[in-house]
């Protein structure tokens, strides 16, 4: 994505803050010997050989667009439109940090990762203090607590914001999480308070895995989860389902037409649900001939449609794409009783 730039330029900031301390501690000769023995700059210049190839395959589509090259550095124009405000997703810049130190809708539970926040504040605390455990390499834990806060800012500092935003800084969060907790180990010196640490991290672990859970399963699209944000909502299945069983009774499903249409190209994910029907047409207007067999269309154009064709197309349902974001389904009258034909009859 192109905000891998912010990831980079946290890394290139690590990386010299890193260096700078180091410098203080080794030397610049001693440093430089560190550098001539570690870095590998064959291994270097493969893996940027490497990643130049990746790009050029992907970005030019297989060697089939190679105007992909342009636009793979083009695509940062309107992007940093958007992170300068041109975008509906403008939030304040606690927006990350609420959703993972305290977040509650009125209704639900309570949403926290505070225990790797802490957690990871004791890990970063030891890397700079020099404390850490047996083994541990102190630079590395340094360059992930600068890159883990640099990111962060960056990020907060940008009005532009959407939750899976913070899975850039917040794995640096978690590594230095499970550094924190063996420090907290490595400083106990009696057995109950090794055993109270323990209990901590587990209790810690178990909160996870049930927000994980809850996440994941039970409120996958639930609003009052931090992390659902401008989500498909299940009923936009029930869409795809009845387009399935309409095309199954066309003469020929082969030639089945489809018209989506929605403004701004808004009908995501519905390209890779129709991904099984070859004739289907993509607008984010309403085009001069909008019909075709079946007409998937925006409630936000409100094209009645039905009434515009005499009833010869009917507007068969609403279904909900995301949250307050609906389409219309119309049918062809004559496919439509075909299709009614083939509904279960209800007993007298």
């Amino acid at each position: 994505k192109e905000t891998f730039v912010l990831a980079l330029a946290a890394m290139l900031m690590a990386g010299l803050a890193t260096a700078l301390m180091e410098r203080g501690r080794v030397g610049v000769a001693g440093l430089v010997v560190v550098w001539r023995r570690r870095v590998r700059w064959r291994h270097v210049a493969l893996g940027l050989g490497l990643a130049a190839v990746v790009s050029l395959v992907f970005y030019t589509s297989f060697f089939t667009n190679w105007r992909g090259i342009v636009d793979s550095v083009l695509t940062y124009v309107p992007w940093l439109r958007r992170a300068g405000g041109a975008s509906p997703h403008l939030h304040p810049w606690w927006f990350y940090i609420e959703r993972l130190a305290f977040f509650r809708r009125a209704g639900g539970p309570v949403w926290t990762e505070v225990g790797v926040l802490l957690f990871a504040a004791v890990g970063a605390w030891a890397s700079f203090r020099g404390r850490l455990p047996l083994g541990a390499a102190a630079p590395l834990v340094r360059f992930l607590a600068i890159y883990s806060l640099a990111l962060t800012v960056l990020y907060s500092a940008i009005s532009y914001k959407t939750p899976w935003c913070l899975l850039g800084f917040h794995h640096g969060m978690i590594l230095l999480a499970g550094v924190g907790a063996s420090v907290l180990f490595g400083a106990c010196r009696a057995r109950w308070a090794m055993v109270c640490v323990a209990v901590i991290v587990a209790a810690t672990v178990a909160h996870l895995g049930v927000q994980a859970c809850r996440a994941a399963l039970s409120q996958s699209t639930d609003r009052k989860s931090p992390y659902v944000y401008a989500h498909t909502v299940p009923d936009l299945l029930r869409l795809v389902q009845k387009v399935d069983a309409i095309a199954s009774v066309h003469p020929d499903p082969e030639r089945l037409a489809i018209q989506v249409m929605a403004p701004g190209g808004d009908y995501w994910p519905l390209p890779w649900y129709f991904r099984g029907f070859r004739n289907t047409g993509w607008w984010s207007e309403i085009p001069e001939d909008p019909y075709a067999s079946m007409m998937v269309v925006s409630a936000r154009f409100e094209a009645e449609l039905d009434e515009e064709s005499n009833k010869r197309w009917l507007m068969v349902g609403f279904f909900e794409d995301r949250p307050g974001v609906f389409f219309q389904l119309y049918v062809e009258l004559e496919l439509w009783k075909r299709h009614v034909a083939t509904l279960p009859r209800e007993e007298d």
